[in-house]
């Protein structure tokens, strides 16, 4: 990759890989770093499903993060393609930030991430999250277990939700990461497209709003991406596919309230992204179990 070349010899520039078991707060961390969204949050396991990448810029320093699914033991399919694609990006990257749910762990995936790490060269930082939601003595006894759990370069405890203590966790990557020039220019936060993320905003909704295994079953394709009026307003016709005819009714909903719901709030959120007024019609099909389909996995961009 090029780098911009304006820059002092103090420098200091790198890839960094987010790691971590499904629901740490990845992506929630990846959007307080950037002061933007650009990768999609929810409650559940396994909202992200992409390798998303995102441009921190500070004094004397850019770091270029990528936004990675939750490590763990996957069985189908879809979930061994995303951990796969999670664990590639460790070979990209300069360093390994590893967040780990200081609230509610998750045992057998923690464990298949420390072997993981172990495998590999890379240094690890670990950010303990979620400490507004633990007792400081429970925190001292995790900093404690976790700092014998790998030869980490530091442990940061932090919240990604508040704030909380995100200024030293950039000191403590800047510490790790060499000199060099940016690689982006500074008004740049991600490479993906705004189509990509208007996809991942839809599919936040659905993750939001509606239960059981329909999130996971879903995935959505934007087949229309179309600029009115000077760019003031946005034309987007996108479908939701899911795996079986009785998750469709669900997702539509009595009279098409859930859909409606599903369309309103995406709407909103996709605004607030493009700064311009947003047409969105959504359509609903069925491919009948895709997630076991490689091609329909493929088609569908994971």
């Amino acid at each position: 990759m090029s780098t911009i070349n304006n820059h002092s010899e103090d420098f200091k520039s790198g890839f960094v890989a987010l790691a971590g078991a499904p629901n740490a707060g990845k992506s929630t961390l990846l959007n307080r770093l950037l002061g933007q969204k650009i990768s999609i949050t929810s409650k559940k396991p396994q909202t992200t499903r992409n390798r998303i990448l995102g441009i921190f810029h500070g004094p004397a320093l850019q770091i270029v993060f990528f936004d990675t699914p939750g490590v763990f033991p996957a069985k189908d399919r879809l979930n061994i393609r995303m951990v796969d694609a999670a664990l590639s990006a460790w070979a990209d990257a300069d360093l390994i930030l590893v967040l780990v749910d200081a609230a509610s762990p998750l045992p057998e995936a923690e464990r298949f991430l420390i072997k993981s790490l172990d495998k590999q060269s890379r240094p690890v930082i670990l950010a303990l999250n979620k400490i507004d939601l633990v007792e400081k003595s429970t925190l001292l006894a995790l900093i404690d277990r976790w700092s014998g759990a790998h030869d980490f370069k530091a442990v940061v405890p932090v919240s990604a939700r508040h704030g909380t203590q995100i200024d030293e966790l950039v000191k403590a990557m800047a510490a790790v990461l060499p000199s060099g020039p940016p690689y982006f220019p500074p008004d740049t936060l991600t490479d993906v497209s705004e189509r990509f993320i208007a996809g991942e905003l839809i599919r936040e909704q659905i993750f939001r709003l509606t239960g059981e295994e329909i999130p996971y079953a879903t995935a959505v394709t934007v087949d229309t991406f179309s600029e009115k009026k000077g760019g003031r307003l946005v034309k987007i016709e996108a479908t939701i596919h899911l795996e079986r005819s009785s998750q469709k009714g669900i997702v539509i909903g009595r009279q098409g309230a859930k859909l409606k719901q599903i369309g309103t709030r995406s709407r909103e959120q996709i605004e607030r992204l493009l700064g311009a007024k947003v047409y969105l019609k959504l359509f609903v099909r069925v491919q009948k179990n895709w997630r076991k389909d490689t091609r329909a996995i493929r088609k569908f961009g994971y």
